[in-house]
């Protein structure tokens, strides 16, 4: 074989080499995007503490015409004021086995929520911030403007916040949910005692070992559940949300939908709580406007509070100047478009390997 044939195998041998190689990556890369998507965060189980907007150990104290959109239960305490002028659109259950049930069930979601893994890091404050899915954890958490909390087109995305003491949310501060993110999908783990500011707009379900008090006119999209302390509210509104089964492959939040079930509706909690009939149900509107065919439904008829509540979980979007923590871990479409690269480079050194090897055989 002649020293230009034995080039040309070199060559040849080594460029299908590097396309091999190429080919074994995109296929590990693909291999891998199902056990990233299996990797999601689930969300935490409240058990029989899902029907309840209000729950407490100690006392529920209430002062104005507060609307609660689900069940209130207090144990082992006994003292429940306020009563009227607060309305309670579901059951109160005090000192009842009910809720001692329920305070057995808070308890294991918040030592569910305790014990997730870390995620991503945040800082005090969370104002101005848009984080995706995920599990965050910091110390005294606050809250001064905007939050919002990114789906990604995902209905089944979760964000689980841990605080090591306090929760705090200043005046007409918010949670704003955006790419689909569902107030039923938001939990706060806090560890002492979290305090919501006067016409804060909040979402989620703020699991507190301590006490929960929400100053006036604040509105919550999720449930107030504390373990040991109390529950005190003022002129609030209360409106627990149920997420019904969503595909994850689903993210079209395109439709919109304003219109309200006229018929009285029985609904099981995804937690596997007790079935309970409610009154005319309707739809929440996600963060970013919209609705998902029904998917998240308010317990109970939302009841506004001089016209300055909105039972709609709906925020608005946050500031253009917001900035965006980092994602954790690397993106499937960086992965998939790394081995793409990979492959191409392959291809252009066979093909040139080739061409230079043109000349040496014609002559």
């Amino acid at each position: 074989m002649g020293i230009v044939d034995k080039d040309r195998t070199v060559m040849t041998r080594r460029a299908r080499r590097i396309l091999g190689c190429s080919i074994a990556a995109l296929l590990a890369a693909v291999v891998t995007l199902p056990t990233a998507a299996s990797a999601a965060e689930a969300p935490v189980g409240l058990g029989t503490a899902s029907s309840y907007g209000v729950l407490a150990g100690s006392t529920v104290t209430n002062t104005g015409p507060s609307v609660i959109n689900g069940d209130l239960g207090l144990s082992p305490g006994t003292a429940v004021t306020g009563f009227p002028p607060g309305v309670v659109n579901g059951t109160m259950h005090v000192t009842d086995a009910a809720a001692s049930g329920a305070q057995s069930n808070l308890t294991t979601a918040y030592n569910d929520a305790a014990g997730r893994s870390t995620t991503g890091t945040i800082v005090a404050d969370l104002g101005g911030q848009i984080l995706v899915a995920g599990v965050y954890s910091g110390g005294a958490l606050s809250l001064t403007g905007t939050l919002t909390l990114d789906g990604g087109g995902d209905p089944n995305a979760v964000f689980i916040f841990k605080a090591s003491s306090s929760l705090t949310t200043a005046s007409s501060s918010s949670v704003s949910l955006i790419g689909s993110a569902r107030a039923c999908n938001v939990f706060w783990q806090v560890s002492s005692s979290a305090t919501l500011g006067t016409n804060s707009s909040f979402s989620g379900t703020i699991l507190a070992l301590t006490s929960i008090t929400a100053t006036t006119n604040a509105s919550i999209a999720g449930r107030l559940l504390a373990r040991n302390g109390a529950v005190t509210l003022d002129s609030n509104i209360v409106t627990v949300s149920t997420c019904a089964a969503v595909p994850a492959a689903t993210t079209s939040t395109s439709t919109t939908s304003t219109t309200s079930t006229t018929s009285t509706t029985s609904t099981t909690t995804p937690d596997g709580a007790t079935p309970v009939t409610t009154a005319p149900a309707t739809p929440i509107a996600g963060g970013d406007g919209t609705t998902t065919g029904g998917d998240e439904v308010v317990t109970g008829t939302p009841t506004t509070v001089g016209g300055t509540a909105d039972v709609s979980g709906t925020t608005p979007r946050p500031a253009s100047t917001s900035t965006e923590l980092p994602r954790t871990g690397p993106g499937t479409s960086a992965v998939f478009l790394a081995a793409v690269a990979a492959i191409t480079l392959g291809a252009i050194l066979l093909v040139s390997s080739r061409r230079a090897l043109r000349p040496q055989r014609a002559r």
